[in-house]
């Protein structure tokens, strides 16, 4: 599914299906290697792209039993999970709302940023480089209604370290 090439690993979604394996196989290595701190992970795509829908899957994977929510309206969606024992904050925002690019930042949300837990960003382009820079860029490409092309991108010593386990 995955392969390096450089520095970008590749992959091709074929359906839901795949999305769920990806997202389970990232959370395995996640689990593994994760320790209490911050991490960042930007998702860039198109509306449509399946963004939420990975992350959903991934948190399901990584053991929240609930339901996960689109933050389209909210801003941002926070969750907790248990990871090796440890309470773990998981915050999923989506920007495309935003009218400017400070609102996150307005709405209360900085502290967030540097709290040790798990950040994803949908629309991180919307906040203008106002957000820490992050360990991970998942970048989403739509292909067809099932078919999903795409690049994870770590921009941190540790995303490397959790995307090892994908050589």
């Amino acid at each position: 599914m995955i392969s390096i090439v450089g520095n970008v690993y590749p992959f091709t979604l074929n359906s839901e299906k795949d999305c769920a394996a990806l997202a389970l196989r990232f959370s395995k290595s996640l689990k593994d290697n994760f320790k209490d701190r911050s991490l960042h992970i930007w998702l860039v795509a198109d509306l449509g792209s399946g963004k939420t829908t990975f992350i959903r899957y991934l948190l399901q994977a990584l053991g929240f039993p609930g339901k996960v929510k689109s933050p389209t309206y909210q801003l941002c969606e926070s969750y907790t999970i248990d990871m090796n024992g440890i309470e773990i904050a998981i915050h999923h925002f989506d920007l495309y709302r935003m009218n400017h690019e400070l609102e996150w930042e307005e709405a209360g949300f900085k502290e967030i940023m540097t709290e040790p837990g798990i950040v994803f960003i949908e629309w991180p382009e919307k906040a203008n480089n106002t957000l820490p820079q992050p360990d991970f860029i998942f970048k989403i490409q739509y292909q067809s209604e099932y078919v999903r092309t795409g690049t994870i991108e770590p921009h941190s010593e540790l995303a490397k370290k959790i995307l090892h386990p994908f050589y």
